[in-house]
């Protein structure tokens, strides 16, 4: 969709103008819970692509006749609090449905929270893959791209080499469990060969880099496959750096282009690593890629990160979800959901598959390189999931029955 600034900004007064209680009589609520607070370099840009998606659906007339709001709650990274918010939203705020959270071991809880409850729950952002396989059940479908797929990606590269000896290091929780044994089954399949000679753990943002290193570097591996993030990126790649860990080695990053984690480290940023990521900078004039690049600039006067476009296909996926559904109840909005397709997003067609309650949704990967003294992705690719996903048995196999 697009739409001219001008009937953004009049649909905007318009709702700023109504009365409080008519606004909300006629306002189809959406409970978002992120960790706004303690993870605001995601969650923010986040923020604003769903205000951006908000603003252009409700200016050509809202869903169903009605504006789409979303009323956002800070979990504080905690389950527990997010469960308690949970229920608020649903059952004071009057949410039709839950979106929302990045940490994965918090989106499992409401996925639980969600199936006990009956509510519908769409895990925007986590991306531990028993969200919707070992751990899925009918309630929660999830957006961001599978972890499997981008661990599966970086394992493919990694095949091309002559590289027999890899470490990982990896947050230990759901997420950097899932990633890395995603990489590490997709690899053997690929080369069977190879052998995992280090395996660290760090507690999430808890990392201690030199001990880190150290291990890694005793272990003398050929190449190192990494999913640390945040500031646990940032101390591993500075720590790395300085004591030559990454010389003469193929490091594989999972998330590591993405601008959230890549921007902070400015001339820090590693050169030569093939990674996973948002290469917002490269699109060329004329894609839906760089009108969404256009449109968010031009709307919030910063660059897009990946959670911004993630926030955006959040918004769309739901109100499309909506429209589709012709209610607002759970049951048919569940039922809208299960092999929902969006012919028109900034990455091109989306499906949420009926197989998983998974989305489509691919992803960029690409070299790291440095350019005016911050990092960006080059020679970069958009890659969409087919070829790269376990088998549909495999998967049926997985998933518990419903």
């Amino acid at each position: 969709m697009t739409f001219t600034r001008r009937m953004i900004l009049a649909a905007a007064a318009a709702l700023t103008m109504a009365p409080a209680a008519v606004r909300a009589q006629d306002t189809i609520k959406i409970g978002e819970i992120n960790h706004y607070k303690r993870m605001a370099a995601f969650a923010e840009p986040y923020k604003k692509g769903i205000e951006l998606a908000l603003k252009q659906i409700n200016a050509d007339g809202g869903v169903l006749g009605k504006p789409l709001e979303y009323i956002y709650r800070d979990d504080q990274g905690d389950p527990a609090e997010a469960v308690k918010i949970a229920e608020e939203l649903m059952t004071r705020d009057g949410a039709v449905m839950l979106t929302g959270t990045i940490l994965s071991h918090v989106g499992l809880a409401l996925s639980s929270f969600a199936a006990e409850k009956g509510y519908l729950y769409l895990a925007a952002e986590p991306l531990a893959d028993s969200l919707v396989w070992n751990s899925g059940n009918p309630n929660t479908f999830r957006l961001r791209a599978s972890t499997w797929i981008q661990a599966a990606m970086l394992a493919e590269e990694a095949a091309k080499t002559d590289a027999v000896k890899y470490a990982t290091i990896a947050p230990n929780y759901a997420y950097g469990q899932d990633a890395v044994a995603a990489f590490k089954e997709n690899l053997k399949r690929l080369k069977p060969e190879v052998e995992f000679v280090a395996e660290q753990w760090p507690a999430l943002f808890k990392i201690d880099a030199g001990a880190e290193v150290q291990a890694i570097e005793r272990a003398k591996p050929d190449a190192i496959y990494n999913v640390t993030f945040g500031s646990d990126l940032a101390k591993f790649v500075r720590e790395g750096g300085d004591r030559g860990l990454f010389d003469g080695r193929n490091v594989y990053g999972l998330l590591t282009g993405e601008p959230e984690y890549l921007d902070p480290l400015g001339d820090e940023a590693p050169e030569g690593w093939f990674v996973t990521g948002y290469p917002w900078y490269g699109f060329a004039d004329g894609t839906p890629e760089k009108a969404f690049v256009d449109a968010y600039m031009a709307e919030t006067g910063e660059t897009p990160k990946i959670g911004s476009l993630v926030g955006y296909l959040d918004v769309l996926s739901v109100a499309a979800a909506i429209e589709k559904a012709g209610s607002t109840d759970t049951p048919a909005l569940i039922a809208a959901f299960e092999g929902l397709e969006i012919p028109d997003t900034p990455i091109g067609p989306l499906t949420y598959r009926s197989l998983d309650n998974q989305s489509t949704m691919g992803a960029y990967v690409g070299t790291l390189a440095l350019q005016d003294g911050k990092g960006v992705m080059v020679d970069w690719s958009y890659k969409g999931p087919d070829g790269y996903m376990p088998s549909d048995e495999e998967i049926t196999a997985m998933r518990p029955a419903d």
